[in-house]
């Protein structure tokens, strides 16, 4: 029949017509009377398609348009649009061919041409090395799909084809390209709700990643198949029977999980193939919501089951839109089975998550605003939002990117009853972002199930948050330690970073004005206000920033607007070896952290010379930024104020080594340097420098070193106060 209509309306020679092309035809999900216009539509995207890539071939040998067609047939199973699928079978022509974009859009259009276009910049991107670049591209990437979320779907075939035939490209190249699908992909097919997508993935990212291991569980699982079904079948067969008397009709289907899943159990609980219980899953499909809760109650008439693997899914759908009711019951012989139960509808979303709710206006276009979609994308609306701040930083939002990818989730509810989904860990803070951006900003406390908690809670499944609001609450850097969303530790940034700018403008303005009145020289002021480009800034208040947060200084202000000035006389001091030290020791970090604020005006305190790995505080200086001491430093001002502290700590890099001169005093001898070094060496710390000499039987050393942190300076000091004749030792 179908073959019959597909010669009549089909060009051509009236012969058989290629395999695929049926294939996508058949799956087809548009109303009768609109079949010949899609066909058609159809046919000569596959025709053109196959012309651009005549002559190309994949790593197989096979043409390359072979890729192309699976692609289409693949989104045709996922009951995609026509447009899609023909976006499909183009979505390599812009790239790999001579075929320009604007010959494109001449034949098919703008819609198809777009999505070609994002599916080939897509195609681009490749994992690197360097953490900011593989940023960048992902960045782009989910830019494209915000546009057309059709895009990643498109992109989701393409990368299910490839995984399917990746055995002919060079082993490095396989394993890069499995690495990347385990992921980023194969994690985005699941908060997309492709759950099909996502289990097809994993285990072709196995057969990649460890083949032998993949074998093995292949063997076992299909060894164990007639056991397994037999126990199915007696599992199934009381619970057919009491259905039948409730004249409920389901489909009961039993099947093995997925070899990813089950060598993930068997690395994660250190056991044997033979020693996991769970292996396989029933599911039952009915047709309405009502009958599932029924299915339950008869599942549990019949099975113990096991009261904390139990979720409603149903009742608390998961945020990709995942609907179902998951039950572990004691089975036959005392083993675990999980029993799924879910109506027709939900079975399908489980399947093909997102693809399962496009909306299909009378043009035969795709409406990608309906609930369905805003309830599966509410996630990736956020990263968005997160993506197109004026802040925004490729190194943050890959972090935020695989937080929301891998992220556990919990539900909890508002005063009113409503359902909220937030990730493991959550806390109030949260929550109230969850609500609204504002209620996050304002929250000042929360009460959880009735009680006045900590906005540092962890919140629990079922509880019930109530947030407690002011107008004169702000967020806290502080926060950022331990909220858990994307969304807010987006807006507690942008919000503690536009504090601190009116904080840098404001001091800067300050300290500008200050000194310019001391020195006589206020008229600069004037000339800053009109003239800030001089110094390469649009407007004064970034020229105040700068100068707060130590980029600019107020002798390059002077300079730039009087250059006539002459240069102070260097203090001779500021060249001695004590402060070469001291500044070769602070250059080991990238600077001090004002209370989580990078930049700002600092100053080190000459009393006790400061240098990484000391316990430091920080002074406010009125009109002169923060000053640092040493915590043990005798001449911090105690008693003028309190409020004039604030907390302050080194931002090191990983890994670094903090420079420290000490002076050791000991009774000349012989050997004696010898017994200092073997000490040093033997805790594997590197000597940078030693002077050491010997005046009336006393001989004392300055030694320069790279220590890891204070507690390896300790080990050191309590090592060399054992060396004999031992008399002092002192850091510089």
């Amino acid at each position: 029949m179908l073959l019959d209509k597909l010669k009549n309306i089909l060009p051509g020679d009236g012969g058989e017509f290629p395999p695929d092309f049926q294939s996508i035809i058949h799956n087809l999900n548009y109303e009768r009377e609109k079949d010949q216009d899609h066909i058609n539509f159809i046919w000569n995207v596959y025709q053109f398609s196959a012309n651009a890539h005549e002559g190309q071939q994949r790593r197989s040998g096979e043409p390359y348009f072979t890729h192309c067609s699976s692609v289409g047939v693949i989104l045709s199973e996922w009951k995609m649009d026509a447009k899609t699928i023909s976006a499909g079978l183009l979505h390599d022509v812009i790239e790999d061919t001579e075929v320009t974009r604007g010959k494109m859009v001449e034949k098919f259009g703008e819609e198809i041409t777009d999505l070609v276009d994002g599916v080939s910049k897509l195609s681009g991107i490749k994992f690197s090395s360097r953490l900011e670049k593989q940023a960048e591209n992902f960045m782009k990437m989910f830019l494209s799909v915000a546009k057309d979320l059709r895009v990643i779907i498109i992109k989701f075939a393409d990368r299910l084809h490839n995984m399917s035939t990746i055995e002919h490209l060079p082993l490095i190249k396989q394993r890069r390209i499995a690495i990347e699908t385990r992921d980023v992909y194969a994690p985005l097919a699941h908060r997309l709700g492709m759950n099909k997508l996502k289990i097809e993935l994993e285990d072709l990212v196995l057969k990649t990643l460890e083949p032998n291991e993949y074998k093995q569980l292949q063997k076992k699982v299909r060894a164990s198949r007639r056991q397994r079904e037999k126990y199915i079948e007696e599992f199934s067969k009381p619970i057919r029977y009491e259905l039948n008397s409730f004249n409920i009709t389901a489909e009961i289907l039993g099947r093995a999980k997925h070899y990813y899943s089950i060598f993930g159990k068997m690395r994660r609980r250190h056991k044997k193939f033979e020693e996991l219980f769970d292996l396989f899953a029933i599911r039952i499909v009915v047709d309405k919501i009502e009958e599932c809760y029924a299915v339950l109650g008869v599942i549990h008439q019949l099975y113990t089951p096991l009261q904390e693997r139990f979720k409603d899914y149903i009742a608390t759908p998961k945020s990709n839109g995942y609907q179902s009711i998951h039950t572990t019951v004691f089975g036959h012989k005392g083993k675990m089975v999980e029993v799924q139960i879910r109506t027709k509808e939900m079975d399908r979303t489980a399947e093909i998550g997102v693809a399962a709710h496009w909306v299909y206006k009378e043009q035969g276009s795709v409406n990608a605003e309906g609930k369905d979609i805003d309830r599966h994308m509410r996630w990736l609306r956020e990263l968005v939002d997160v993506l197109q701040g004026e802040d925004t930083n490729p190194d943050e939002f890959l972090k935020l990117l695989k937080v929301d990818l891998f992220k556990d989730e919990i539900f909890v509810f508002t005063p009113k009853g409503d359902v909220t989904q937030l990730p493991a860990n959550s806390t109030p803070i949260d929550f109230a972002f969850q609500v609204h951006s504002q209620v996050g900003i304002h929250c000042i406390g929360a009460k959880v199930n009735g009680k006045i908690v900590p906005l540092n809670t962890v919140l629990n499944n079922g509880d019930s948050i109530e947030i407690i609001t002011s107008n004169t609450q702000k967020p806290s850097y502080a926060w950022l330690k331990f909220v858990q969303t994307g969304k807010a530790k987006s807006h507690i940034k942008r919000w503690v970073k536009k504090e601190q700018t009116e904080q840098s403008i404001r001091l800067g303005k300050e300290i500008l004005e200050k000194t310019l009145r001391r020195m006589k020289r206020i008229a600069i002021l004037t000339e800053l206000q009109t003239k800030p480009q001089l110094l390469g800034f649009n407007s004064e208040d970034m020229v105040y920033s700068a100068l707060a947060n130590g980029q600019l200084t107020v002798r390059d202000i002077i300079e730039k607007f009087e250059p006539v000035v002459e240069e102070p006389e260097a203090d001779p001091e500021e060249q001695s070896l004590t402060e070469r030290f001291i500044r070769r020791a602070r250059r080991q970090a990238k600077g001090v952290t004002v209370d989580g604020v990078h930049n700002a005006l600092l100053a080190f305190a000459k009393c006790c010379s400061p240098i990484p790995g000391d316990h430091i505080v920080g002074y406010i200086t009125r009109g002169r930024g923060v000053t640092i001491h040493r915590n043990s430093c005798k001449n911090i001002p105690f008693m003028e104020g309190e409020d004039r502290f604030i907390y302050v700590e080194w931002d090191v890099r990983s890994g670094s080594s903090f420079i420290v001169r000490l002076k050791i005093s000991l009774e000349d001898r012989k050997q004696l340097l010898k017994d200092i070094t073997e000490n040093i060496s033997a805790l594997n710390i590197n000597i940078t420098s030693i002077d050491m000499k010997a005046a009336e039987g006393i001989a004392t050393a300055i030694i320069i070193l790279e220590v890891r942190d204070t507690r390896q300076l300790e080990r050191l000091t309590t090592r060399i106060q054992k060396i004999p004749n031992f008399i002092s030792i002192e850091r510089m």
